[in-house]
Order: structure tokens, then C-alpha cells, then sequence
């Protein structure tokens, strides 16, 4: 007898006590238009070539217009950016009229301001459904980093990178 999985709230449950970055995926739709949507399942693959992923709802607008343009950028949040995670985390809102952003290069990729500590930007490589989600395989082709502390989200909350310890002498 096989072993059935567990369900949905158990698993959240789970995967709560593992505290992960959270980053806001962005692209541009076929008019030209931003999308983002808040993700915090995301993984580095491979150093050559570099290669990150990153899981996006089988259901969301972003998605449809990340595999449609072939590109998409990573905005890694900083500790004081909770109230971005919450406004991309919500598919009903109009997310870049309420945020500071710029484009980025040729692809035209959404770059938030202020609210991050690091961007990739990425060239679709593959793409794999598993369940409800799209696993998105992403090339990086141009990234930058700022000082400032990542947020975190974990036991659903938002909280800041924590101070280091002092060494014991």
C-alpha cells in the first residue's frame, strides 16, 4: 500500500518553518505592459551556466507573460519591503502605479527601486509543470547587488536578516 500525501495545510504548515528570501518575479506582456508577482520559491541550479528557478501558479498572469516574452528579472527585496511582498502577493491589485521601477535593458524587464538588494535578469531556458505550479528554469545574463539586509518570510511572517552573534573570545 502506497503512502498518501499530505494535505495542503500540513504541507504549508511544513514548509513554513523553512524561512526563505522573498524576491518579486517581473516581465512585460505582449503590450508592453509590467507584470510581477511576489515568489518565494527560489533556487540557484547551476554556476555554469547560471542557471536559477523559480515556481510560479500554473494560474498566474505573470507566468503567461514571462513564457510568452522569454525573459524574465528577479528582485531580490530588502527588509523594508514587506509592503511590496504583500502588494505583488495580491493578483488583484495594480502592482507598478503604486511602486517605483524602471526598465531594464533590451527586454525592457521591470527593475523595482529602492525596495531591493539585488536583481538578476533572466532568459527563459525551460519550463516544467509539476502540480500546480510551473517550475521556470532561468539563464542569468545580467545581475546587480546593493547593500541593505534581504527580507525573509518564514512561520508566515515578513522579518529582517538578523544581526550576527558576537564571536565568543
Amino acid at each position: 500500500m502506497e503512502p498518501s500525501p499530505v494535505d495542503a495545510e500540513a504541507y504549508r504548515a511544513f514548509m513554513s518553518s523553512f524561512p526563505t528570501g522573498v524576491s518579486v518575479v517581473t516581465t512585460v506582456d505582449e503590450d508592453g505592459r509590467p507584470r510581477g508577482m511576489t515568489c518565494s520559491s527560489l533556487s540557484s541550479v547551476s554556476l555554469r551556466p547560471p542557471v536559477l528557478s523559480v515556481c510560479l501558479s500554473v494560474t498566474s498572469k505573470t507566468l503567461g507573460a514571462l513564457c510568452a516574452h522569454g525573459y524574465f528579472g528577479v528582485n531580490l527585496l530588502g527588509v523594508g519591503a514587506s509592503p511590496v511582498a504583500r502588494l505583488f502577493a495580491d493578483s488583484a491589485l495594480s502592482h507598478f502605479e503604486r511602486v517605483p521601477w524602471q526598465p531594464v535593458g533590451n527586454a525592457g524587464l521591470p527593475r523595482l527601486g529602492e525596495d531591493i538588494v539585488a536583481f538578476a535578469a533572466c532568459r527563459v531556458a525551460d519550463a516544467k509543470v509539476v502540480g500546480d505550479h510551473v517550475v521556470v528554469f532561468g539563464e542569468v545574463f545580467g545581475t546587480d547587488c546593493a547593500v541593505g539586509a534581504p527580507l525573509l518570510y518564514g512561520r508566515r511572517q515578513f522579518v529582517g536578516w538578523p544581526e550576527p552573534a558576537a564571536d565568543p573570545v
